[in-house]
């Protein structure tokens, strides 16, 4: 039903952390197969993925990712990013009573003061992105990764929740 997709770098951390919130949706069978398209990492981002039964793809992209993916519907996300309880029931209604792109909401008891969301610049992904997988091929053919797959996509707000990844430091 649905193929999840993570765009990895160096993240074995946070992508343990997202594959535990998902671990619902494949309980119930919303989540059809996870992929995670790495990016060139240097850690142990390939050994999570693989004893989490996900799906490794070291070259292509997200690009490769989506032509590899099963479902109709994908899920991109941030590795580090956690779905709430819920989430699955959010997806569902969406994905049977729209064709357009979706985000979820961010978690209400989490996340950065007033003051320093209205001074930042989201990332694209931050809220993942529920899309057509025709949809996001259509995308991948121009976009160079996850992000600028999602940047500037117009999508409906889910009323599941997210916990936003924080920002990878650079260095």
């Amino acid at each position: 039903m649905l193929s999840v997709l993570i765009e990895t770098r160096n993240d074995e951390e946070g992508l343990a952390r997202t594959l535990g919130s998902l671990v619902s949706g494949a309980v119930e069978g919303v989540v059809r197969e996870v992929i995670v398209c790495d990016q060139g990492s240097s850690d142990q981002t390939d050994r999570v993925a693989e004893h989490a039964g996900c799906h490794f793809v070291a070259s292509g992209g997200i690009a490769a990712g989506i032509r590899q993916a099963k479902g109709d519907w994908l899920l991109l996300i941030e590795p580090g990013a956690k779905l709430a309880d819920g989430w699955t029931e959010a997806a569902m209604e969406h994905m049977a009573t729209s064709t357009t792109a979706a985000r979820f909401s961010r978690s209400r008891g989490a996340g950065p003061s007033f003051l320093s969301r209205l001074f930042r610049r989201d990332r694209p992904l931050a809220c993942g992105l529920v899309i057509t997988k025709r949809q996001a091929a259509a995308l991948a053919s121009r976009a160079r990764d996850a992000g600028s797959l999602a940047r500037g996509l117009s999508a409906k707000r889910l009323e599941g929740e997210i916990s936003v990844a924080l920002p990878k430091r650079r260095g």
